[in-house]
């Protein structure tokens, strides 16, 4: 069925056992540079699951830029053996990736970056300082004696990152390289610093050692065009200098293009990165959002690529290759590309995680091949059929429990049900569907269109109880940051709540809208694309700073504003307040101005902080049974929240499973 996907493929001198591959991507758990326990973990959770080949993390070759695995020094190699040592049983072949920042970070002692010229970054902000020759020639000695350890350390092969805007495609790029030496100018001199870096690494390893680049564009053309990033990749293969390329799509300019969410359709960047590397005759790894088997299978035919890298999807799920090889796809927990846990976990927590699978990056205490069947099995009644409750209800029953899951709506999903139809969330639809699936085939007592009260949970006499029923559906018309005042809505006026909004898709909204975002995630957005696409003008007002700051992390919010602006008549006020509202209109000011400004608002979609509910757990208490809450009852947050908290409740059950750690702080 996966014939092209599971055949095995040559680089260099090295055999691939499949086309299967995951990229370089920030775990954040090298500790001190160092390889850890639980990165070896992670990634041997991977290997076991099938995948073919795995690219670690950028590891610093220089002590001018490191995030968090630092190549550096001789140090590096016993961490490289330990985890070579522990993927080798499994047939996956490992390389590590090598790379500078250039002028997208600071230094790690906090002095400004080293690039080739002064042209700052957006990120760091500051201008850096150019490299003099001596430190180029410091540099290219650096990547070679990187490459030395990598093959010292047991590991398959080096990847040099020349793209997304790091220090080589610096040098690259004829805008933001403005040197006069041989480094810079004309095109063979932007290529150089590359060229001697590469042949560096060449002179470094084995003949059979494998070596490749990554390569990108610029998300402005200007920067780096792509038939440029094409040339690059024809010179460098003409030269003998890479064994493989790695193309990809876009840099810090426009972050969206390197990670699409659950906007960008999957395969969004192989009309990009492959023409240039058509016929290319060495592998091409090309990346874009895939999830699954299958359409890695359908690009392959296509001859679009030789290598597909599932990184997103395999931090979701490990399994996926060896679920899929049996005959069992539909088992393979999917990815919904929120980037909440992965991207959003590392960049707030400073770890990588998944909103759907919790022991990613965890598996050193929470992998579920840890999972023991309970010595005396309980009989566990979960009160909610949402995400949360459903995750629960598959946990106890993996650990043997005898669960019942009741649900006062006909179906399972939450309000799932409802967001899924919002423009671009259709994939929140998929990790719902695939855990009612999964509760169904582990033999859970599913009740639907059952409510309960705290008479009827009493009755069950169940051993354990565990309620994941919601948040409330209404948030109080308040706004946060001004707490005291009331809003003057006067009659006729019409103010309704995002679930509302969604609940009744046929009620006349008129032809403008006001949003006012309490909140900062995408509730609001998905509220306002809505509007937009039946045809409204939306005024978008926050009390935030900034546009939708709980999900800026996960780059979802600048492929957002792209379509808000391109849907229609689209007007953004952030740090602004609702004053006050009436027919056809509202008045906004700003947080801490006075000036009010009257806007066109048929009706006022108001995104809320909505309250947990609490009414059924202190009745059971009352009662003597101590139920544990999870999700959206303790208060309404997110997805990532809910799955992992009824996931930590039943793992906490006395079933004899390893018990789970302390609920950690959740990005």
């Amino acid at each position: 069925m996966y014939e092209r996907a599971l055949s095995p493929i040559r680089i260099g001198g090295l055999e691939i056992r499949n086309r299967i591959a995951r990229t370089a991507h920030a775990t954040m758990m090298a500790r001190d540079g160092k390889i850890t326990d639980e990165l070896i973990a992670y990634h041997l959770a991977r290997a076991q699951g099938g995948v073919g080949l795995t690219i670690l993390e950028a590891a610093g070759v220089h002590p001018s830029a490191v995030l968090s695995l630092a190549n550096l020094d001789d140090t590096i190699i016993d961490g490289y053996r330990r985890l070579a040592t522990a993927i080798a049983p499994t047939g996956m072949r490992l390389f590590q990736q090598l790379w500078h920042g250039g002028h997208i970070y600071m230094q790690p002692d906090g002095s400004p970056p080293l690039a080739p010229s002064t042209v700052p970054s957006p990120i760091a902000g500051v201008a850096p300082r150019p490299f003099t020759r001596r430190q180029i020639d410091e540099l290219v000695a650096a990547y070679g004696a990187a490459a030395r350890r990598v093959e010292k350390g047991g590991l398959d092969g080096v990847e040099v990152h020349a793209g997304h805007g790091y220090l080589l495609a610096q040098f690259l790029s004829p805008v933001l390289n403005r040197r006069e030496d041989d480094y810079g100018g004309s095109f063979d001199n932007r290529m150089r610093l590359l060229r001697r870096v590469l042949a560096a690494v060449r002179d470094a390893v084995s003949p059979g050692f494998a070596v490749g680049v990554r390569l990108s564009d610029s998300a402005d053309p200007r920067i780096l065009a792509m038939d440029d990033v094409g040339e690059v990749a024809r010179r460098l293969r003409d030269e003998g200098l890479i064994d493989y390329v790695n193309m990809s799509y876009g840099d810090y300019y426009a972050l969206h293009r390197q990670v699409g969410g659950m906007d960008a359709p999957t395969g969004f960047q192989i009309p990009h990165t492959a023409p240039p590397v058509a016929d290319f005759g060495l592998p091409r790894l090309l990346n874009g959002r895939f999830r699954t088997l299958e359409e890695v299978e359908q690009v392959l035919r296509a001859g679009e690529a030789d290598l597909i890298s599932m990184v997103r999807a395999h931090i979701a799920d490990p399994d996926i290759v060896a679920k899929s090889a049996a005959g069992h796809p539909d088992r393979v927990r999917p990815c919904i590309a929120c980037n909440q846990g992965c991207i959003g976990r590392v960049a707030t927590f400073g770890r990588l995680g998944c909103v759907v699978n919790i022991a990613a990056g965890d598996e050193t205490t929470l992998a579920e091949r840890l999972i023991r069947p309970a010595a005396s099995p309980l009989r566990v009644l979960i009160v909610g059929g949402g995400p949360g409750g459903m995750e629960a209800a598959r946990i106890a029953a993996l650990a043997g429990h005898r669960v019942t899951l009741a649900e006062a709506m006909p179906s399972l999903g939450g309000l799932t049900n409802l967001y899924r139809t919002a423009p671009r969330m259709g994939t929140i639809a998929d990790i719902a569907g695939w855990l009612e699936e999964e509760v169904y085939r582990l033999g859970v007592d599913v009740r639907l269109s059952t409510y309960m009260s705290a008479d009827d949970i009493a009755a069950e006499g169940a051993d354990s109880v565990i309620l994941a029923v919601g948040a409330a559906f209404e948030a109080p018309f308040r706004q946060i940051q001004f707490p005291a005042e009331e809003i003057a809505v006067a009659p006729g006026a019409r103010v309704i709540g995002s679930v509302e909004l969604f609940e009744d898709r046929r009620a006349d909204r008129g032809r403008s809208a006001l949003i006012l975002d309490d909140v900062g995630h995408y509730e609001a957005i998905a509220c306002a694309e809505e509007l937009l696409e039946r045809g409204l003008a939306v005024t978008f007002v926050t009390r935030h700073k900034m546009f939708a700051p709980q999900i800026d992390i996960t780059l979802r919010t600048q492929s957002a504003l792209e379509r808000l602006h391109a849907k229609g008549d689209f007007t953004l006020r952030v740090g602004s307040r609702l004053v006050a509202a009436r027919p056809g209109e509202a008045d906004i000011a700003p947080n801490f101005g006075t000036k009010v400004e009257t806007v066109a608002a048929d009706s006022i979609v108001w995104v809320g902080i909505r309250p947990g509910q609490t009414e059924l757990a202190a009745e059971l208490e009352a009662r003597g049974i101590e139920p544990v809450c999870v999700g959206d009852m303790l208060a309404a947050r997110n997805l990532q929240c809910a799955i992992r908290e009824g996931h930590l409740a039943a793992r906490s059950l006395p079933s004899g499973a390893v018990a789970a750690r302390p609920i950690r702080a959740i990005a």
